[in-house]
């Protein structure tokens, strides 16, 4: 539960370095948010954002990314694993980011969903 209330009341981390033009920094949040996703099931997405983000000043700020790769490589597979974060690595910082806000969204969406069921 106390996941879920991270996604409807934390400010989207990406939007908001999206909105300043930030593009350096925005690896950081990605990764948090590749976390995010793997531990909600969510791997597809999960996998695709976290090579973008494991830049080398990202892996030392945020070590859990490290163990994030591992686990997804565990469930996807290797091979599904490196096409999907292959795609992602080769995206642009727009693209990444209009992505990063579509998970947010779509996980939103999902919980807002879950709580309006009887």
């Amino acid at each position: 539960m106390r996941r879920e209330s991270c996604w409807r009341q934390r400010r989207c981390r990406p939007r908001t370095h999206h909105d300043s033009g930030s593009f350096s920094v925005l690896p950081q949040p990605l990764a948090v948010l590749a976390t995010a996703l793997d531990q909600l099931g969510r791997y597809e997405p999960a996998a695709t954002i976290s090579r973008f983000a494991a830049t080398a000043f990202t892996k030392r700020a945020f070590p859990e990314i490290g163990s994030t790769i591992d686990h997804l490589r565990e469930v996807l597979g290797d091979e599904a694993y490196e096409a999907l974060a292959s795609t992602g690595a080769s995206m642009t910082n727009a693209a990444m980011t209009a992505y990063a806000l579509e998970q947010i969204d779509g996980v939103r969406a999902e919980l807002l969903h879950e709580d309006d069921a009887p």
